[in-house]
């Protein structure tokens, strides 16, 4: 069924239903023309004949090879009362098993009816049918093939751009979909200018303006990481000489205050700098085999931030250690920060979990994942700035699959999945 609603099978099938619906229309209007015409033909030798019995039966002569008689054993009731008022008529009957043409007429008190066989023609009219039929169901089904083959080309088209911007909303920004543009294909030889296409084509309208988004959505993005790392670089080095010349300060509040704020900008502008050479494609990870237990255990006791570590099941993966400190350190400031405690890491097998008790991940992120600068819904107080975006980052040089959720009970949940590298060979 899910076949039969795809687009290409709904324009094919419309196509065929409109097809079928003007040939029936069609074979009735010629049925009808052309049974009027030889009905009539028919009617009109029997009329004819009538009238040329009716003379002989007025001036008491033969009839001559014409079938006559009076009050026919056979004649229709309703003919027979026609001529009981007088007036002659005819109609199509039976006379025993053979159909005719019966006319008949009022001749002293009595109907004289004539009778034309009407066999050959109630024949020829059932192989015109038949023909009408014939022709109708070939028409439908060449228009079906053709209309299944057009409706194919521009389903396959279609599709082919869907997936186009399903790549791009994936992050592939390079993707495109590549049609002709208007006029390709059409020029009229070497040297000549390229000739306009002689009909409309929406989808490649629809690519082309889907390519050209893609390219303005890649060219403001490629901007964007110009102007951060320009912006994270021209800091770098006034922050450097200002923490320098404020550690020259008399010790006091001021000085802290300074201080503390000075290494957060300081902090900020390294991270613009991660962030920038992650969305640059240069980071490469230097992958070994790890223990992920003692691995996890090492990372939150650096980080310096108070979690519980749980291993479920312990296994060797291939990792790059230090990224993976950085992406557990991250995760772990953020729950601080914008969850509650208690903070559990737990490892089962190459999976790492981090969860808080906080008021959990907005659900946009969630669907759409972190961005930049954002801090999600201040009311219930939950950030996903720069920290959770080098974390998306950094998964992505280290190929680790990672998914934001929320607990039931509460709380976010960030899950880690690690390739399995493999236990080093005893010596």
């Amino acid at each position: 069924m899910r076949a039969l609603s795809s687009l290409r099978w709904k324009i094919a099938l419309t196509t065929t239903a409109v097809c079928c619906m003007v040939a029936a229309a069609l074979g009735v209007l010629v049925h009808n023309v052309v049974a009027r015409q030889m009905v009539g033909e028919v009617r009109a030798k029997a009329e004819a004949d009538l009238d040329h019995a009716l003379g002989h039966y007025e001036y008491g002569t033969s009839h001559g090879d014409v079938d006559v008689a009076l009050d026919p054993p056979g004649l229709p009731d309703p003919l027979r009362a026609l001529v009981a008022r007088g007036d002659t008529g005819s109609m199509v009957g039976r006379r025993g098993d053979e159909p005719v043409m019966w006319a008949a007429g009022p001749a002293d008190e009595h109907a004289l009816a004539i009778w034309v066989p009407y066999g050959n023609t109630r024949d020829r009219l059932r192989h015109i049918d038949t023909a009408i039929l014939a022709s109708a169901a070939l028409a439908a089904g060449v228009v079906a093939l053709a209309g299944l083959f057009l409706a194919d080309r521009i389903s396959r088209r279609l599709a082919t751009t869907a997936a186009v911007a399903r790549r791009i909303s994936s992050g592939d920004l390079d993707a495109r979909v590549g049609f002709p543009a208007e006029g390709d294909g059409d020029d009229g030889g070497e040297g000549d200018a390229p000739r306009p296409a002689r009909y409309r084509d929406e989808v490649r309208d629809v690519a082309q303006a889907l390519d050209s988004m893609a390219g303005s959505l890649q060219d403001r993005l490629e901007a964007e990481k110009r102007f951060t790392a320009d912006v994270a670089h021209e800091l770098r080095t006034p922050l450097t000489g200002s923490l320098a010349a404020a550690a020259l300060l008399p010790e006091g509040r001021p000085k802290e205050m300074i201080n503390d704020r000075l290494r957060a900008l300081h902090l900020l502008t390294e991270d613009l700098l991660e962030i920038s050479r992650l969305d640059s494609g240069v980071e490469r990870a230097e992958l070994a085999r790890v223990e992920l237990g003692r691995a996890v255990r090492r990372a939150v006791t650096g980080s310096g931030r108070e979690a519980t570590v749980r291993v479920l099941r312990d296994t060797v993966v291939l990792t790059d250690r230090r990224r993976l400190d950085r992406i557990l350190a991250n995760l772990l400031v953020n729950s601080h920060k914008h969850g509650r405690p208690p903070v559990e890491v737990t490892v089962d097998g190459p999976v790492v979990v981090v969860r808080d008790h906080g008021p959990g991940y907005p659900p946009e992120l969630i669907e759409h994942g972190p961005k930049r600068f954002r801090t999600g819904d201040p009311g219930r107080g939950r950030g996903h700035g720069l920290g959770l975006t080098i974390v998306v980052g950094q998964a992505a040089v280290l190929e680790v699959g990672l998914a934001f959720s929320n607990a039931p009970d509460g709380g976010a949940v960030t899950t880690l999945r690690l390739p399995v590298g493999r236990l080093p060979e005893a010596d």
